[in-house]
């Protein structure tokens, strides 16, 4: 692929060549040919004028690759990751590492905003400053997939290739930890080693920080094996040595599913601290399991938990809820700020959890104040009624933290409550929400209900880059009641 001089961005094009006018979700330029016919180009960036292959022609669209860039955009970059590009075997993991890191938050500002425009039809008070932090080493939890390909006959962990369900011959990574990328190829070498070698179809990691109460550990890295079959003594040897020669792993086997997950005992003598992570700022201690859902990207979850919280405008005179509340990463924080919390979840095993941090955070020797009055409901979220809600009582403020179908069960039950005076009767909405999205189609359309059923206004919202490099778009939403 080629780059020629800059041509002006509104000449006449010369025949076979586009001008790029947008990014879409999945990193593809869109163009449009003189027909008006739509033509998405892998490889393409806005304000670029490009040479590109057609693989896929349909009547309203086309697909294809970029083959020259005859104008190039000035937040164009060189991709440090030596897997990443558009060639046969590529890793697909990362989308957009050809596009300067402050050019993607600004790509995913514009699709909450359309989003919010033309979903939920709701105008947006204030644009939020993007939450960013590191562009690299940030993914602290991953799905590697592994493949014993006979042909080469080598075993290949790592990502899917690009549009494929093959695995990319990866090394390295940059964006996981730096151990965590060095660790790539010693994987390779073990899981080659092992007699389950052709039945071992992925590895989930999880990394950690050592808790504060012990401090001298090293941080957790947790390797989940999934075994399709029991694994035989010399394999749990072999990696028991591997966990001895990688200070801070731990093994765990998983033979179905997530609840199968068991640590694989250590070697006498080697011990690694709990898997747990820090919320300094609440002085909050968070312990959890590797296939527990925890944020991707901790550094960006400490100021997303720090920004929410600050939006909420908690005071110790107000009882807070938590919707969706999981392991408590927004509910023991906010039990450092309010007079009392419900945390509010639709499993009973995951609220036992969330009761165990608590309580555990509550109890802590050295913690530097008291934690206000927590409990926790198991409640179904997707099937809620204006009874349930009257059922959890007043609360001045909510915070919401939905998986990516959202929270429409519950923001329709809170708009059925303001529409019927006499079903709500004394209960009364809370003044202010906060809305954390991971799917910004579901946040806009929660959001309409808010606005146009609910009386709330959206005062502010803004993205949050927890997956630099990605399509995918985290985001932060406040709305506010008169």
């Amino acid at each position: 692929m080629q780059t020629a001089p800059c041509s002006p961005v509104d000449a006449p094009l010369p025949e076979g060549q586009l001008r790029v006018r947008a990014l879409d979700l999945e990193a593809q330029g869109v163009a449009h040919r003189e027909d008006g016919k739509v033509v998405f180009i892998d490889g393409a960036l806005p304000y670029e004028i490009v040479s590109a292959q057609i693989h896929r022609s349909k009547s309203s669209f086309d697909k294809g690759t970029v083959t020259e860039i005859h104008h190039e955009s000035s937040q164009r970059v060189r991709p440090p990751c030596p897997h990443f590009g558009l060639h046969t075997g590529a890793c697909g993991g990362c989308k957009m590492q050809h596009l300067h890191p402050s050019a993607q938050v600004a790509v995913k500002q514009r699709v909450l905003e359309d989003n919010l425009t033309h979903i939920g039809k709701v105008a947006l008070g204030m644009v939020l400053r993007p939450i960013e932090g590191p562009a690299w080493a940030y993914r602290y939890r991953a799905r590697l997939s592994v493949r014993f390909v006979r042909k080469k006959g080598a075993v290949l962990i790592g990502f899917h290739e690009r549009k494929s369900h093959f695995v990319a011959d990866m090394a390295q990574c940059p964006v996981l930890p730096p151990h965590v990328s060095a660790m790539l190829l010693p994987l390779r070498a073990l899981i080659a080693s092992m007699d389950a070698a052709q039945i071992i179809p992925q590895i989930e990691l999880a990394v950690g920080e050592a808790p504060q109460s012990s401090a001298e550990m090293a941080p957790t890295t947790a390797l989940v094996l999934r075994h399709l079959q029991p694994l035989s003594a010399s394999d749990v040897e072999r990696l028991q040595e591997f966990a001895v020669r990688h200070p801070g792993v731990q093994w765990w086997l998983q033979s179905k599913g997530p609840e199968t997950i068991s640590p694989l005992p250590e070697r006498s003598g080697h011990a690694t601290a709990p898997l747990a992570y820090a919320l300094a700022q609440f002085d909050v201690e968070m312990p959890f399991r590797p296939t527990d859902f925890t944020q991707v990207n901790p550094h960006i979850n400490r100021t997303l938990v720090a920004r929410a919280l600050a939006l909420l405008q908690v005071s110790r005179q107000e009882r807070v809820i938590d919707w969706f509340c999981g392991l408590g990463n927004f509910t023991l924080p906010l039990a450092t700020l309010a007079a009392e919390v419900v945390g509010v979840e639709g499993a009973a095993s995951l609220v036992q959890r969330a009761q165990d941090n608590y309580r555990d955070n509550a109890a802590r020797a050295n913690r530097n104040s008291a934690l206000a009055p927590t409990h926790f409901v198991v409640r179904n979220l997707f099937e809620m009624s204006p009874q349930a809600l009257l059922a959890d009582g007043l609360a001045h403020k909510w915070l919401l933290d939905p998986p990516r179908e959202g929270a429409y069960a519950l923001v329709n039950a809170l708009a059925a409550l303001q529409q019927s005076p006499d079903l709500r009767g004394n209960w009364v909405a809370p003044k202010r929400l906060v809305y954390v999205s991971c799917n910004p189609a579901t946040l806009a359309r929660d959001a309409g209900v808010l606005v146009h059923e609910a009386g709330y206004h959206c005062v502010a919202a803004g993205v949050v880059n927890m997956f630099p490099h990605t399509a995918h778009v985290e985001s932060i939403a406040v709305f506010e009641r008169e």
